[in-house]
């Protein structure tokens, strides 16, 4: 889904954009600095995580920066959120974003960087669309996780924009895991782990382990077993409504697992307990500057051979 931006600000209501940045590359600090100047030049107020302002201490000289509380869970106040980073500095910023439906704009800085929408190259061309609110809004399927004890009561959740990861905690061992779709059981396996993954997440993890590439405007749940001793140990993609239930079995020999959300957030899966996973009712909201199909975006950032046959063609 896609939305064009066009609401406006109060006639005494500052405008606050959220920028956050990977504090650990010089290139993504001054990509920053430029950005927050061009927006506070514009009469925008650049909004900095605090842990990021003490990390970057001095970084910003004379360019006037607010700090966004250390406690604060959510990016409630500000337009947008500008990321300056690759997709792991775009996962850490949806985590604020998400509970307040602030539209993420990421900005990459040479990695492949799928969420990722300009280059830092750009950042005054950037800062002048932001400042223009010249952008649009496509919305992403999230996953709902929850890990459930073996009364079946939850005891951990999370959601995931990439995927779920469900991974054996020893590299010696195997997870013996039942896997059910929609109440009804899908097949059991020995084998390394599971993703769980979104089509956002289809590049990522899960495109590594074998999974099809799925376009972002497409609603499902892909599943991808991980060097699964099974027949049938096939990557499927389930409907946006699909339930899957995985159970880490307590038949001897009883393995212990790891859930991860996104390489991010984790819990132990101790045997006899159950990983669920749905479609969040939560989207993630990313700005994009261009109305450049997947296609091309695809093929540019995996750097697809496109002549062939039929010669060279003008994009």
């Amino acid at each position: 889904m896609t939305e064009q931006r066009t609401t406006t600000s109060g006639p005494t209501e500052p405008r606050r954009v959220a920028v956050l940045t990977h504090t650990g590359r010089d290139a993504a600090i001054a990509a920053a600095r430029d950005l927050a100047r061009d927006l506070a030049e514009a009469g925008i107020e650049p909004i900095v995580p605090a842990a990021d302002l003490t990390e970057m201490a001095g970084q910003f000289g004379d360019i006037e920066v607010h700090a966004l509380p250390a406690d604060a869970t959510s990016l409630a106040g500000c337009e947008l959120a500008v990321v300056l980073g690759g997709d792991g500095t775009i996962l850490r910023a949806a985590e604020l974003a998400l509970a307040s439906h602030t539209p993420l704009l990421g900005v990459n800085l040479g990695h492949v960087g799928f969420l990722a929408e300009a280059e830092s190259s750009e950042i005054h061309t950037i800062a002048r669309r932001v400042i223009d609110r010249d952008w649009t809004v496509e919305e992403r399927f999230v996953i709902e996780v929850l890990v459930e004890d073996a009364e079946d009561r939850t005891v951990w959740s999370s959601f995931a924009i990439n995927e779920v990861s469900i991974e054996k905690d020893a590299r010696e061992r195997m997870l013996e895991v039942m896997v059910d779709v929609d109440g009804r059981p899908l097949s059991r396996w020995s084998c390394d782990g599971i993703l769980l993954a979104t089509p956002t997440g289809s590049t990522a993890y899960a495109f590594s382990a074998g999974g099809p590439v799925v376009w972002p405007e497409v609603d499902a749940l892909l599943l991808v077993p991980l060097s699964a001793h099974a027949l049938f140990a096939r990557p499927l993609v389930l409907g946006p409504s699909s339930d899957v239930r995985i159970d880490l079995l307590d038949t001897p020999p009883a393995r212990r697992g790891v859930v991860w959300c996104d390489g991010r957030r984790s819990v132990t899966l101790l045997p006899g307990m159950s990983v669920r996973a749905h479609k969040s009712g939560q989207r993630l909201r990313l700005a994009r500057l261009s109305s450049a199909p997947f296609t091309d975006r695809l093929v540019n950032k995996f750097g697809l051979q496109v002549e062939g046959w039929r010669g060279s063609r003008e994009s």
